[in-house]
Order: C-alpha cells, then sequence, then structure tokens
C-alpha cells in the first residue's frame, strides 16, 4: 500500500507554538517497520493544481510572502518560504495518495486534512485545501465523476463545506464538536455536530446514521477520508471522549462502507494535538494499520471477481 509523507519540509514555528510538527515524523517513524507499506516522499502541488481550487490573488500571495500580518494569524503560521514548501507538499502528498487509490483501491497520506482553507484565504493552520485540491485533480485529469469527503477530524470542515457549497459533484460530510473550531460553521451537505464529552456508543451512532444518509443522497465513485486524532479524549483540543478503540471502529466503519460499495478511498490524517503526543502518533497509526487491512481485503476481493 502507498504511503505519502512530507514530514521532511518543516516550517520554522516560535517556540511553545501549538501545533505539533514533529508527530509527522514520529509517525512515518513509527510506521517504517509495519510490512506492506511503501513509502514516498510526496510531490509537490503546482501552481496549475493549486488553482483548480484556489483563488489566483491567494495562491500568488502565499507564493510571494505578500500575506498581511491578519491573514497570517488567521492561518496560525508566520509566512516563510518554508510554510510555503510544506504546504505545497501536504496537498501533493493527497493528490498522490489520491492517484494510488484509484489505482489500487486504497492510498495514505500522512499529512493533510486542511479542510479550514477557503478558497480564497488558509485559516486555522491550513494553507491550502488538500481535499479541495485532490478532488478536483481527479475530476479533471482521472475522470471520476463523484467524490464524498468523509470529514471526521473535531473541528468542521468549514473550507472544504464552502469551496463545494454549489458543487453537486462533491459532496461534504462533517462529524464535529458543536461547541468548537470554527465557532462560526459553513453549511456542509450533512452536518452531524456532537456535544462535548461525546463517547464512543454516541459517536459511531451518529456516524452509521450519517452513512447510511450519504448512502440515500449520493452515488459517490470515490471516497476521501480526513481521519482527525482529535475526536480522542486525551486531545487538548477535541472536547470528545472516544477512546482508541472507539476511533478503531470508527475507521472500520468508513472502511467497511468503502469495502461493500467498491469505492476507491484515499485517507489522510488531519487534526490531532494529544496531551502526550505519542498518544496522537498512536491513534494515527491504528488508522494507518487498519488502512492496510482494508487494502489487502480490497485486493483479495479484486482477485476473486
Amino acid at each position: 500500500m502507498d504511503v505519502y509523507y512530507s514530514d521532511h519540509f518543516v516550517l520554522p514555528l516560535p517556540q511553545g507554538h501549538r501545533f505539533p510538527m514533529s508527530k509527522y515524523r514520529l509517525l512515518r517513524e513509527s510506521l517504517s517497520t509495519v510490512p506492506g507499506l511503501s513509502f514516498h516522499e510526496a510531490p509537490a502541488a503546482s501552481d496549475t493544481q493549486l488553482l483548480l481550487a484556489h483563488d489566483p490573488l491567494y495562491v500568488t500571495k502565499v507564493i510571494s510572502g505578500t500575506l498581511d500580518a491578519r491573514e497570517q494569524r488567521e492561518i496560525g503560521f508566520p509566512w516563510s518560504t518554508e510554510m510555503v514548501e510544506r504546504s505545497r507538499r501536504s496537498v501533493g502528498a493527497t493528490i498522490a495518495a489520491c492517484q494510488s487509490a484509484f489505482e489500487s483501491g486504497v492510498g495514505v497520506s500522512l499529512a493533510g486534512g486542511t479542510h479550514h482553507a477557503y478558497r480564497e484565504k488558509g485559516s486555522g493552520f491550513c494553507v491550502f485545501n488538500d481535499a479541495a485540491v485532490a478532488a478536483r485533480v481527479l475530476q479533471r485529469t482521472l475522470g471520476v465523476r463523484r467524490i464524498a469527503i468523509i470529514d471526521l477530524d473535531v473541528h468542521q470542515g468549514n473550507g472544504s463545506a464552502a469551496i463545494f457549497r454549489h458543487d453537486p459533484t462533491v459532496f461534504t460530510l462533517s462529524l464535529h464538536g458543536d461547541k468548537n473550531f470554527p465557532f462560526r460553521k459553513e453549511p456542509s451537505d450533512l452536518d452531524v455536530a456532537l456535544p462535548d464529552a461525546c463517547d464512543d456508543q454516541t459517536y459511531l451512532a451518529a456516524l452509521g446514521q450519517a452513512l447510511s444518509n450519504l448512502d440515500q443522497r449520493f452515488n459517490a465513485d470515490f471516497l476521501i477520508f480526513l481521519a482527525g486524532a482529535d475526536p480522542h479524549e486525551g486531545d487538548r483540543l477535541g472536547r470528545l471522549k472516544l477512546t482508541q478503540q472507539g476511533l478503531a471502529s470508527r475507521d472500520e466503519f468508513v472502511f467497511s462502507y468503502a469495502l461493500t460499495r467498491r469505492l476507491p478511498l484515499m485517507i489522510c490524517m488531519a487534526g490531532g494535538y494529544g496531551t502526550n503526543i505519542e498518544t496522537t502518533v498512536s491513534v494515527h497509526r491504528q488508522t494507518v494499520c487498519l488502512a492496510f487491512e482494508h487494502y489487502q481485503k480490497y485486493a483479495q476481493q479484486s482477485v476473486v471477481e
């Protein structure tokens, strides 16, 4: 199974910054001993690819370093050439993982999930919206018609919702904390707002209903799954109470949905801000390992057919 990483591209952050930059390297290192995973450094997304989902003026300002102080504050990162390169590579990892999934059934990006980026601005540690760009690349270059974005980060995918608001070819589904960031939500095609301290049972019941709703309303050809670690009970920004086993069940719900319908599936990591970074890495690692099990089932099903 192809796994794309971009952790060699690190942006300089002020001391004490709450973004867990090291989790990406730690995750790749923790997965390096898992048999069957094929690791690839992410290519950089091109300007042409970024412009499929982003406003030309915004892309130009990011690349040229002309974002003003307010725009940089909203993103949450100070501008640097390293920020630009890391953002390109994060999007490139998701594009490459989608292309791999189109060919083999499953692809994984150890980055991405930058769902707070709008067409014309960045926000919430998100410079470019990797899922939005990758969806457009799939449609333009591989002829994929209808894409469902299953966003299970604890924060609502407001940027994705806004980008695809009037597009019937992309369905945005978001399960998220009702009282968490962003405090002004954008309407997704399907939003499921969860209360603080939501537990495994409540979450999984809501997810099952959401996937059933998706099935009734949209005939997808491809799935993009944002597998955030931040619904975990140990996350300092999450406010939900899912256990690690609960998150395993969450992932298996999505993988089973994809397998039953023979849908190609791309998984990216999205958020995770554990009080202990090792916990966040463990949750993400679990997702990738379960994705590999799904990849094997998908391959076996293809042989039988």
